[in-house]
């Protein structure tokens, strides 16, 4: 394991490429660059091993950039019972907040009781999510009246309010977490690329030797060699899944049902104070969540089952209409459809209980599920943000299992920083909760700050060096990655981020030398902007 740099590796795509091109054999290949890919990247280099890491699109650009932006034991899993889930995530929860300090805080929750039983009921659950939690707790559970719940959230509706529960978990900036474990796995010794699509699987004797891949934005084709190859699609698992069942002439089915989770931004005055809103059990038994982050208002989440993997998938009218219905029921002054100032939509890669294929998704199972093929093709599916480092150590310890790499002792990723991380004693960053701005690179803010454009605001919370930032050190070649993971603009202000756009091309242009794909930002904005037709329903 290597000491931490102080001079950040620059992402220039041609050295990248030529890297790639070199004729070696790796230990690990990884496909995918979501949050389980990038775990796994990051803790096989760290352990000494030889890896390489391909994305068919940018870091985190599928599920792992649209979450609820919660880092969390799972108070819902703690109802079903799921003890052991909620024990794991609550350590991992701990294990984030210390290497990410820069990217992850904790955060105040406020669970409303609007009938007697409830503030008795729900308290002694969390009091138990707090004994599960142990030394790793955040903050004490608390029973609160109705004059102190409605002073922690003043626009909460009073009308029938007896009481709350007061309870703490963490927040993080999901896309750039997942970004500092790419940059941390880069310094650790690993090769990774976006836009570079795998497109087939090579096997040699019957078993996996390696794949072949394009670049994307280049079109060249790349032949790589390695000893283990590990599928972390996410949703689309399934697809290589197929790849590597035709080369061996067998059928494979499908390990993933897909859930929807919508997500809908407001301004933070829906939510004055520095508490998120919890309900429990919605009209339909669904969770409601009002969370703070970066400035705004996050309202979400829906668990809709869907039969199709789109890459941007669409709100479903009636999803809308419920997040807006139940915040209408839980805050005085409530959102409508002209206070939305974005909305986002996520696919959950839930594990599919063999032989169940009508199972609805919000009975599935949120525990992550690691699959050896007759041909040594490791998958890996489900989970959640917040185990992401437990999720990569049962992967490597499955791939020692099955002789596919030499064993290597596990348990160095739990100690290890993250790349912005700043150390122990320094200045605390800001919450999550708050407004974006230089904070947010933690022990990089130094080096941001002498990069021109530095305090040239483009936005708040944005300005020019930061978009020189995201494509010297940060991997990113489009307005997209710029506008939707590097800063999250279009997550919380799609019209804002969309106005934006043509000056942070320009930039980005002149920093890479490419078509930074302008008009399909535009495009895209204005989808996370409209609203589904009733037809959509």
């Amino acid at each position: 394991m290597t000491m931490q740099s102080t001079t950040p590796l620059t992402t220039q795509r041609a050295e990248l490429l030529a890297k790639l091109a070199e004729p070696r054999t790796w230990d690990l290949a990884v496909v995918g660059g979501g949050a389980t890919g990038l775990g796994v990247a990051l803790d096989a280099a760290a352990r000494g091993l030889s890896v390489v890491l391909l994305e068919s699109h940018d870091f985190a650009s599928g599920t792992s950039s649209r979450s609820t932006k919660l880092l969390h034991g799972g108070v819902r899993y703690l109802a079903q019972g799921n003890l052991s889930l909620v024990r794991e995530a609550l350590h991992e929860r701990g294990t984030v907040l210390r290497n990410a300090p820069h990217l992850a805080s904790r955060l105040s929750f406020v669970m409303p009781s609007y009938a007697w039983w409830q503030t008795p009921f729900y308290g002694i659950g969390l009091k138990l999510y707090d004994l599960l939690a142990g030394r790793a707790g955040l903050g004490a559970t608390g029973f609160m009246g109705r004059a102190q719940t409605l002073a922690a959230m003043p626009n909460l509706q009073p009308a029938g309010l007896c009481g709350g529960v007061s309870y703490w978990d963490g927040q993080f900036d999901d896309a750039r977490l997942a970004l500092a474990l790419a940059r941390t796995a880069a310094r650790e010794g690993a090769l990774l690329l976006n836009y570079c699509a795998v497109t087939q699987l090579q096997h040699e004797g019957g078993r996996v030797a390696g794949l072949r891949c394009v670049d994307r934005l280049g079109k060249q084709a790349y032949s790589v060699r390695a000893r283990c190859v590990v599928n972390a699609t996410g949703v689309w698992v399934d697809a290589l899944r197929q790849i590597d069942g035709v080369a061996q002439g067998r059928s494979v089915g499908p390990v993933v049902a897909p859930s929807q989770g919508v997500h809908v931004v407001v301004d933070r005055d829906f939510l004055p104070g520095e508490h998120a809103l919890l309900v429990p059990k919605t009209a339909d038994g669904r969770v409601l969540f009002a969370v703070p982050w970066l400035g705004k208002l996050v309202l979400g989440t829906t668990d809709t089952p869907r039969s199709d993997l789109p890459r941007e998938p669409r709100p479903l009218r009636a999803e809308l209409d419920f997040i807006l219905g139940e915040a209408a029921r839980y805050l005085a002054r409530a959102p409508t459809r002209a206070d939305v100032k974005s909305i986002w939509v996520g696919l959950r890669p839930l594990v599919r209980p063999a032989g169940d294929e009508d199972a609805d998704t919000g009975s599935l199972s949120r525990e992550h599920t690691v699959l050896v093929s007759a041909a040594g093709l490791v998958t890996v599916t489900g989970g959640k943000w917040t185990t992401y480092r437990a999720m990569a150590e049962d992967v490597l310890a499955r791939c020692f299992q099955a002789g596919l790499l030499p064993e290597k002792p596990a348990g160095v990723s739990e100690q290890l920083k993250l790349v912005g991380a700043e150390p122990a004693g320094s200045t605390p960053s800001p919450a999550i909760s708050a407004a974006a701005g230089p904070h947010i690179y933690g022990s990089e803010q130094a080096l941001l700050q002498a990069l021109p454009g530095a305090g040239q605001a483009l936005a708040p919370g944005l300005d020019e060096a930061m978009v020189r930032f995201a494509a010297r050190y940060e991997y990113a070649l489009t307005v997209e990655d710029v506008l939707a993971r590097r800063s999250r603009l279009l997550f919380l202000d799609a019209a804002l981020a969309a106005s934006l756009a043509p000056r942070v091309a320009a930039i980005l242009a002149e920093e890479t030398g490419r078509d930074p794909a302008l008009a399909d930002f535009q495009s895209l904005a204005r989808r996370y902007l409209s609203w589904p037709s009733e037809q959509d329903a």
